[in-house]
């Protein structure tokens, strides 16, 4: 496995930043979005994001099939940022209806852990507030924490993200010994 670096924080903490200023010395960047388009404020917020990146970038646009999407990704760069696992989490709720939470997720971890190329991967942590009032918003913030720390586990790195500043780097020893 290339290197992982996992960067994760609340909403407005500057993570998505964070991960495209990682990804800056690259000479390739394919940047896979996982936002749609529901919206008038969605689409004020995928223009922000889309403003402040490199024309250079590659972009792939793919809210659900991040599997696909990664691999096509790592023929075409030398470093992937995924941008942001939250919505995917979001994405999957509401076009499947039904979805195997472990299994997407063992799936994606297997998929990033057999890319050649560095990847950054940008998800919210949602467990920080109160237990939300609905059963559906407790669900979508149960499986963000699982699949939090299912990635967290095979990152060779992990940042947090408050107020604009990375909080605590994290580095995997097991993993960073081994791609050193």
């Amino acid at each position: 496995m290339a290197n992982f670096h996992f960067v994760i924080g609340g909403a407005r903490s500057g993570k998505s930043k964070f991960a495209e200023q990682l990804a800056t010395p690259y000479n390739q960047v394919c940047y896979i979005a996982t936002a749609t388009r529901f919206d008038g404020e969605m689409d004020t917020r995928i223009q922000h994001h889309q403003d402040r990146r490199p024309k250079n970038w590659l972009l792939i646009e793919e809210p659900i099939e991040l599997a696909n999407a990664l691999k096509q990704a790592e023929q075409q760069a030398d470093v992937i940022l995924l941008d942001c696992l939250t919505l995917w989490i979001n994405n999957l709720m509401f076009e499947k209806k039904q979805v195997e939470w472990q299994k997407e997720f063992d799936h994606l971890a297997a998929t990033i852990q057999s890319l050649k190329v560095d990847i950054i991967v940008v998800a919210n942590e949602v467990g920080l507030g109160v237990v939300p009032a609905t059963a559906i918003c407790r669900e979508f913030v149960d499986e963000a924490g699982r699949l939090n720390q299912t990635l967290a586990q095979i990152a060779h790195k992990v940042t947090f993200m408050a107020a604009g500043l990375p909080m605590f780097n994290y580095a995997n020893p097991a993993l960073n010994s081994q791609s050193d």
